[in-house]
């Protein structure tokens, strides 16, 4: 089993960053984003009232989804699989964990029946669709990860969860890349990850860079015991670098591609990225 001290060994070979990321760049940015959430601020009550006359452009008027947009733009710069969520010992970890938030898991749900459609579009070898159990999740190398699990709403909570790098499934089922192979080039790699509920209730989307980092897992243990029901059994995500909300519970559906998924709270006004 894997432990958190060695999840940085053997890391795919991730797209390239650009090299415009700078110290300066990133301080121009962050002024920049500042400096709109201040004039927003100052701003009289007709102009007010002008930009919540605006379009919604994903549950906001569009000046603000602009300057959301220039946060998460900021955010993602930072990044890497250096950036690594604090980490704790078990004893740490909440006996009780807290449950937040049932969209997508309302309805009948039957573990027994449950199973994992994998998808990606390509052309030749690379266009996969697939089913997997839960057994096949687990025959991957399993990592125990104890963080501290953080909600948009201003509570967080030390955890403790089980289960399969998101990483180690996409070498092991030749997913994530074009070529259906493992990725020799930065550019073989689909830009991003969608998840969904069986249901198609909850969905989120991830960049490619976030679903391959080290910490973000497909967890299927809690406390070392198998998820219940509230939790997201049998399998969720667990990705500690991002708020709760794209943490998905129930995941009925993984899919790859280079066209943005939707995202449930996107669309409801929070910025894609979410990222701590």
């Amino acid at each position: 089993m894997e432990t958190q001290d060695n999840q940085n060994e053997q890391m795919p070979n991730l797209p390239e960053r650009d090299e415009l990321t700078t110290e300066q760049q990133i301080r121009r940015r962050t002024i920049k984003a500042f400096a709109l959430f201040g004039a927003a601020s100052l701003v009289p009550f007709g102009v007010w009232k002008w930009i919540q006359q605006q379009p919604k452009v994903n549950g906001l008027p569009k000046t603000f989804r602009t300057v959301l947009g220039g946060n998460e733009a900021i955010a993602s710069l930072f990044l890497s699989h250096n950036h690594l969520a604090p980490t704790f010992p078990p004893e740490d970890a909440a006996k009780k964990v807290r449950v937040n938030g049932s969209d997508g898991m309302k309805g009948d749900f039957d573990p027994a029946t449950w199973s994992l459609k994998v998808e990606q579009t390509a052309s030749g070898e690379a266009n996969r669709r697939f089913t997997l159990l839960l057994e096949d999740i687990k025959a991957l190398p399993k990592v125990e990860q104890v963080i501290e699990f953080k909600c948009v709403e201003g509570w967080s909570q030390i955890q403790h969860w089980g289960g399969a790098r998101f990483a180690d499934f996409v070498a092991k089922y030749g997913v994530g890349t074009r070529s259906g192979h493992p990725a020799q080039s930065a550019g073989d790699w689909y830009q991003y990850v969608g998840l969904e509920t069986p249901n198609g209730g909850y969905y989120v989307g991830l960049d490619i860079e976030s679903a391959l980092h080290p910490q973000t897992l497909l967890a299927y243990e809690m406390n070392g015991q198998p998820l219940t029901g509230p939790h997201g059994a049998p399998l969720r995500l667990l990705i500690p670098v991002k708020y709760g909300v794209k943490n998905l519970k129930r995941i009925g559906r993984i899919f790859f591609t280079d066209q943005r998924p939707r995202d449930f709270w996107h669309e409801r006004g929070y910025d894609y990225f979410v990222g701590l």
